[in-house]
Parts: structure tokens; sequence; C-alpha cells
């Protein structure tokens, strides 16, 4: 019987498991947002984040989804005259380049088949062009298990493309992959709490640079709750434009402090490990959705060659153990399946998770 108030585990692609200790830190007492101590603990939770992602430019605090980091990035940074190139290799990138037109805002897309990449050399055919003002991406795409050659296209950005803004989607990559933000150039990269920062969801950390703050001052029609230019004179007082959700901010800041104590390099080791586990075994009684080198360390996308009934595996491991992991998304339901191996996710939890998909599986 379906009960809330005893959730299983979540090992889907987000939300994914919250431990303890984490969720402990969400019951500390209120402050004043407008207090000394909020402004204490939010130059701290910042200064974390800058060393997570390796950056010296802006770390907005968003008490919202990732997805209003979508919206923020095209009201903010392009003028209604302007086109904006969105990739599209999923359902998510593929949502994002409605966004840009629901801003109003003029689009072109560059759309691969899902589960294929989009490389530096597709985009440059499109960027020579030389009507783009920016360009839209998904590092991870959450519906397919495919992270995008990033580095690749941002060293090819950065020197032939210098004057076009980078906005990134890095919803089930930030944290679990490398992302250097001031090395590779971008404009902005986001992404929400409830993925590689095992949070609860309903809050999000975005990266912005000053090239896309000083664009956003010439930008009309920006609106109030995602404007650029007033989220940075609020960072100024170690604020938020807006009050924000507290309790996220105390578990980032626990969460913050234990990646930068842990070591990046090993936060991404730890997640290379959990995904080769994962993708091993599947190419060993399934196969990857994805060309390998093109998959994602923070989750896998089975592909479903024995046609199992996965509706039915889940249910099954959910009823036996209390533990849930995701069926294919939208068009690839029930001829995929996806295990998240991201945030305080750990190996033996996802060895002990395949071993119960196997017993429902023989």
């Amino acid at each position: 019987m379906v009960d809330w108030r005893n959730p299983p585990r979540l090992f889907i692609p987000g939300p994914v498991l919250v431990k303890d200790d984490v969720l402990q830190q969400l019951a500390r007492p209120a402050l004043g947002h407008r207090a000394k101590e909020y402004a204490q603990l939010q130059q701290e939770t910042v200064d974390l984040l800058k060393k997570v992602l390796f950056t010296n430019q802006y770390v907005f605090l968003s008490t919202s989804s990732a997805s209003g980091i979508w919206e923020a990035c095209i009201r903010n940074c392009v003028r209604p005259d302007e086109t904006v190139l969105a990739t599209c290799c999923g359902a998510f990138s593929d949502k994002w380049a409605d966004v840009v037109r629901d801003c109003g805002r003029n689009v072109d897309v560059l759309k691969v088949e899902w589960g294929k990449p989009v490389t530096a050399e597709m985009i440059d055919q499109k960027l020579c062009s030389g009507k783009y003002a920016a360009i839209t991406l998904v590092y991870s795409e959450t519906s397919t298990g495919l992270i995008n050659p990033v580095y690749e296209i941002a060293e090819m950005m950065k020197t032939k493309y210098p004057d076009v803004l980078v906005f990134v989607d890095a919803v089930s990559a930030m944290v679990g992959m490398p992302l250097h933000f001031d090395r590779l150039g971008w404009d902005a990269a986001f992404a929400s709490v409830q993925k590689c920062f095992a949070l609860p969801p309903g809050f999000a950390v975005a990266v912005v640079s000053q090239r896309a703050l000083d664009k956003s001052k010439t930008v009309p029609g920006r609106g109030y709750y995602f404007n650029f230019e007033l989220w940075a004179e609020a960072a100024e007082k170690h604020q938020t434009l807006v009050t924000p959700s507290i309790p996220h901010i105390y578990g980032l800041r626990y969460q913050a402090e234990k990646l930068v104590n842990e070591g990046m390099e090993n936060v991404w080791k730890r997640h290379r490990q959990m995904a080769d586990y994962v993708r091993t075994w599947a190419k060993a009684n399934f196969a990857l959705f994805c060309e390998e080198r093109y998959a994602s360390n923070t989750l896998t996308t089975i592909k479903n060659t024995r046609a199992i009934k996965v509706a039915d595996v889940i249910s099954a491991v959910q009823k036996k153990h209390n533990t849930v992991f995701g069926n294919g998304y939208k068009k690839l339901k029930d001829v995929t399946f996806r295990i998240a191996h991201m945030g305080d996710i750990s190996l033996p939890e996802v060895k002990e998770l395949i071993g119960w998909i196997e017993d429902e599986i023989k």
C-alpha cells in the first residue's frame, strides 16, 4: 500500500536518496533572511560552492527548480531581436528550446536522435553563420543518460566563437562529473539540488559569468524573480533577492563542505566507479542505450533488450525492499530503464539494488 510516511529509497534519476544526516540539517532553527546570521550562512555556502565548481564568478542560490534558470538565462541575456541556437538531444534539452520560444525569443534547433551526442563539429557548422547570440547545451541529458562532449565544445567555442554566450544545463552533471566553470568559459551553468547534491527538491544553484551579468543590463523585460542584476545586488550583501528556502541552504552548506573535504577528484572518481559497475552489469545482461563513451557517470539508461516488464520489476523491488529505480522517460518508457548512481548513493547500495533486480528477472 502506498504511504508517503514510509517512502521508498530512491534510485531514480532525481530526486535521489537523501541521507539522515542531511535531513537533520534541514531541521535547524529558522533565521531571519535579512539578519547577519543568515548573511554569514549564505557567504559560507557560496564560498564552498565556488571551490566545488572551480569559479570566481557569481554563484546564485535560487528557491526554484533548475527549470527556472532555463528561463532566467534567456530573459536576462538574450534581446528580443537576437537568436538562440538550442542543441537538442533528449526530453530536457527539447524542453529548453520550448522555453526559449515561450520567452518570445528567436530559436533555431540543432537536433540529434535521442541517445546521440551533439558534437563540437555540429555546433561549429551552425555557428559559422554568425547569426547566433547564445547557445543552450545540456551536459548530462537525464532522459537518455547521455553526456555531451562539453569540454571539447567549450574549447571550440572559446577559439572560434568567443562572443557567443554559452548556457549549460548541468542538472544531472554538477558535482558528479567535472565542471571547471571558469576554465570552460561558460556564461551560466546550473543544477537542481535533488540530483548530485543529494538534497530534497525545490532549490537550484546557478553560476553566472560577469559577461552574462553585463549583457543582462542591456536586455529589456527581464522580470523580477529571476533578474540577474537584482540577484547580483542582493549577493553583494550575502543575501538573496527574495525570501529563500533557508533549510535548503543549511543542507547545501553541509553537503558542499563534505564535497570540499572529500576533494572533487575523489567525488568524480566515486561516481565513475558506481557508473562502471552498473554499465558492466548492463552490458552483460541488456545493453546501454547510448554509446559508452558518451554515458553519464550519474545515471545509466539501459536498453531493455530482453523485453522485461519494467514496471512490474520496479513494483516488485519496491514491494519487497521499499526501493525504486526508474523506468524509461516518455517515449523511452518500458524500452529502457534508468538507475541513478549519484549524490550520497554508495557502491554497496548500487550492488544491492542490482542484486534485487536480478532476483526479479531470472
